[in-house]
């Protein structure tokens, strides 16, 4: 009883439990790759912006999944990131889909915008 008004108020304990398995995934990499895997995720953590736990822990598997793989076959960090990081994380992060924090924000502008509109009608 106790744990589901805990995960009412702080969301699902096994997808936390979850995304801290990633991330010692992620922590265990052998530099350069763990470096570049956080870095990834911390700038993912900003890009992303996700709304839903499922595409969050799904896309973090992965990316922890890419790095082990990395690593494993000793593939340099810039071979898989290309010359523009940032491309690389945001296109990893689209392929993801879900809904993104961002699309609030814009719904939330264009209401705002549509109001001030209709008051200047009045």
């Amino acid at each position: 009883m106790a744990a589901k008004w805990i995960e009412a108020l702080a969301g699902s304990l096994e997808q936390k439990k979850q995304y801290k398995q990633d991330m010692a995934r992620i922590d265990s990499l052998p530099e350069p790759y763990g470096r570049a895997a956080r870095a990834m995720h911390r700038y993912l953590m900003y890009y992303g912006g996700a709304t839903d736990g499922e595409t969050l822990l799904l896309m973090f598997g992965d990316l922890a999944d890419l790095w082990e793989r990395a690593a494993a076959d000793g593939i340099p960090v810039r071979q898989i990131v290309g010359d523009d990081p940032a491309d690389f994380a945001e296109s990893f992060a689209q392929a993801y889909g879900g809904k993104q924090w961002i699309e609030k924000e814009r719904a939330r502008l264009a209401a705002v915008i549509d109001d001030a509109e209709r008051e200047e009608g009045s």
